[in-house]
């Protein structure tokens, strides 16, 4: 994958991050000219705005960036300028103890100037961003890279990122590590006892499919990534209407979202033996689709009624779930576009988590504000879980009642999970409907920078 960002350029066009506080101190180290070119236009260093400031012979002096430094603030608002400012090689300046906002900077730039170009090839030249001295260019390229990745893999369409085309990202990123992967793949998913998985997918021109990545050394704490990969959800029998499934293509976010976290870890080298585990399937409608009111068997023994088809992600993640639990993993986190319930209760920037292990809740809330990668915990409210016992089956894939569905579904996924030492459960929207910095239109892998520094400060760099 090509860099992020320009080489080390001294020469680099300065972007200056300006505010309240240190406005009157950057502005006395402006040239004379361009000093005199921000009193003639009046520039204040109001939060999103910007001025490109002359140079001699028709060049670029500097720019300034209005940073809003209140409570809450985006710290990568300064990465809208990778969309906004002339081709050329620029580096964000600060004062000492800027270093942070710099690199928030840094890295929205990168994930704002990021172009799906698989089918239109992007307008024009972009600028180019140098990275500033003391940068962790190491990091900020990882991150970067795994992000951009997981969005190519959600923005494709499904004639172009099937089962097949997935399972084949996931084995180049093995690969590409010297993990080892393994794939279990249509009838045989029956044999080696993952019967949900078989079900949901059965009925697809290109057959369903788990595929399992392991890496690391097998004495490091054992850290299992759940992903959910159905490349296409027609609802199956229980069909969506034509409206709902417009971005049914970003129903394997969840799995994108464990490859891009699996990447960042390998890439660091993180001290832990991670497991990846994803099972692929497309919901589709034929005559061997699976029906309303059958009764499957699943890999941890439990009988489960269809009351839904449109609920397979469920589905399938418990087979999964209930093979990663099977080792006993030190952390296991689940990823998947679950519910329409959740977007309802928080809308699609703020993904509900879900974890029984209150330390670990803590930690992802404070790396969540850290990162700047939102989430919220919802509770795994007990009276809710009768709800999905099922009348002539051990449990049902949906509720029988209107109201939760992003609780009922987190507490279904927890009837497979029992020895996982702490897990949580992230139910994620994986799409930004609007552009804002940082967050282009389109796929996207939530959570999965919040939890890479979680690791991080869990398991130590290496």
């Amino acid at each position: 994958m090509s860099a992020l960002f320009a080489p080390a350029n001294a020469s680099a066009t300065p972007i200056w991050l300006v505010d309240s506080r240190n406005w009157a101190t950057t502005r006395d180290l402006l040239p004379t000219e361009a000093a005199a070119f921000v009193a003639a236009t009046g520039f204040e260093p109001k939060a999103g705005r910007h001025l490109v400031l002359p140079g001699p012979g028709g060049g670029l002096a500097g720019v300034l960036f209005g940073q809003d430094s209140g409570h809450g603030a985006d710290r990568f608002a300064a990465g809208r300028l990778a969309t906004l400012l002339p081709k050329g090689t620029y580096r964000f300046e600060g004062a000492p103890g800027d270093e942070e906002a710099l690199e928030f900077a840094a890295l929205g730039w990168a994930l704002s100037a990021y172009r799906f170009t698989r089918y239109k090839k992007a307008s024009g030249d972009q600028p180019r961003l140098a990275l500033s001295k003391g940068m962790d260019r190491a990091r900020l390229e990882r991150m970067g890279q795994a992000i951009c990745m997981a969005r190519d893999l959600i923005n494709t369409p499904t004639n172009d990122m099937g089962p097949d085309a997935l399972e084949a990202a996931a084995l180049d990123l093995a690969k590409g590590h010297g993990a080892k992967a393994k794939v279990t793949r249509g009838d045989a998913l029956l044999k080696q006892n993952y019967p949900l998985i078989h079900a949901v997918g059965r009925a697809a021109a290109q057959a369903p499919r788990l595929v399992d990545i392991t890496w690391g050394k097998p004495t490091h704490p054992k850290v299992t990534l759940v992903g959910k990969g159905v490349c296409f959800d027609t609802g199956g029998l229980d069909i969506k209407p034509s409206s709902a499934m417009l971005l049914m293509k970003k129903d394997m976010a969840g799995a994108a979202t464990a490859m891009a976290l699996a990447q960042m870890i390998m890439s660091a080298k993180l001290p832990v033996r991670l497991r990846v585990l994803l099972p692929m399937v497309e919901n589709a409608i034929s005559a061997d689709a699976f029906r309303p009111g059958d009764v499957y068997p699943s890999r941890k023994g439990h009988t489960v009624e269809i009351g839904n088809t449109d609920a397979e992600g469920r589905l399938i993640l418990a087979d999964a779930l209930a093979l990663g639990d099977e080792e006993s993993p030190e952390l296991m986190f689940v990823f998947a576009t679950l519910t329409g319930a959740a977007r309802v209760a928080l809308g699609p920037d703020l993904p509900p988590f879900y974890t029984m292990d209150d330390g670990l809740a803590q930690d992802i809330a404070t790396h969540g504000t850290q990162a700047q990668d939102p989430v919220w915990r919802l509770p795994l409210w007990e009276a809710y879980d009768r709800l999905l016992d099922g009348k002539i089956s051990t449990l049902c894939n949906v509720s029988s009642g209107p109201f939760a569905g992003s609780i009922t579904a987190a507490l279904f996924l927890r009837r497979f999970i029992e020895k996982a030492k702490a897990w949580a459960h992230f139910d994620i929207y994986g799409w930004n409907p609007s552009t804002k910095p940082a967050r282009p239109e389109g796929g996207d892998a939530q959570t999965a920078r919040l939890l890479y520094g979680l690791l991080e400060a869990r398991f130590g760099k290496k």
